[in-house]
């Protein structure tokens, strides 16, 4: 056999008309179109299809456990700045919560998620990096540092803001007074950047309050800040002395 097989995903579609214009404002062109006797939709993009059909009877998006795919790629940052810009022209911003919506993406990560309108999971990946992943905490830290590697894992490989807020929020009360100073910041500049998405604006003034007070040498702001996917969040509590 030669070796030139092409897979496309069907994907279980619950809501057809929100998923079509979802994609269409992404880039997407519509190839096929069905609604009746069934439902079948096909969509285009660079190089990849995303088909889909009718969702099992009683299938709830906010589960968001109804389907997905992975999508090699050569550049994954590349497709989450097409992805980012082409919401901010059709919403007015990046859609970072509810559904349908995009995660975020920090320089260096391997991955990002982009969930549509019925709950599905399609996980960009960089190709090259796949094997390279470490996905397991890591036995050698302790205290605040296993905190934030546990909070890396959550926030990129699982996707769950709710729980990384949640693991830092504990990680800091228990562990901030016995972390070296980059740690806590790494902490609060992570607390900043999931505020709006886990509901939590309100309690920014004072992460950034206790960000700014950390003594940070410039190196040291420069690793807090690679830890965010845009670290202009971070600028009205970590500017330059």
């Amino acid at each position: 056999m030669t070796p030139n097989e092409t897979v496309v995903p069907m994907l279980p579609c619950v809501l057809p008309e929100e998923t079509l214009a979802f994609w269409k404002a992404l880039g997407f062109s519509v190839t096929y179109e069905q609604h009746k006797p069934y439902l079948y939709l096909s969509l285009h993009w660079s190089g990849f299809d995303l088909h889909y059909k009718k969702a099992p009877k009683g299938a709830d998006p906010a589960a968001e456990d109804i389907g997905g795919c992975l999508v090699m790629v050569d550049s994954v940052a590349d497709y989450h700045a097409a992805f980012t810009a082409a919401m901010r022209a059709e919403y007015g911003k990046v859609l970072a919560k509810g559904l349908p919506r995009i995660t975020r993406y920090r320089p260096g990560a391997s991955r990002f998620t982009v969930v549509d309108p019925s709950g599905n999971s399609i996980i960009f990946i960089q190709r090259d990096q796949v094997e390279e992943v470490e996905y397991g905490g890591s036995a050698s830290l302790s205290g605040l540092a296993k905190v934030l590697d546990n909070a890396r894992i959550l926030l990129e490989f699982k996707t769950d803001p709710q729980a990384t807020y949640r693991a830092l929020n504990s990680g800091l009360r228990k562990h901030g007074e016995t972390a070296s100073a980059v740690e806590r910041a790494t902490a609060l500049a992570l607390l900043i950047e999931l505020a709006e998405t886990v509901d939590q604006l309100d309690r920014v003034p004072e992460w950034g309050a206790a960000l700014r007070a950390l003594p940070l040498t410039d190196d040291e702001r420069g690793r807090v800040e690679s830890t965010v996917a845009d670290p202009a969040v971070l600028a009205p509590w970590l500017g330059s002395d």
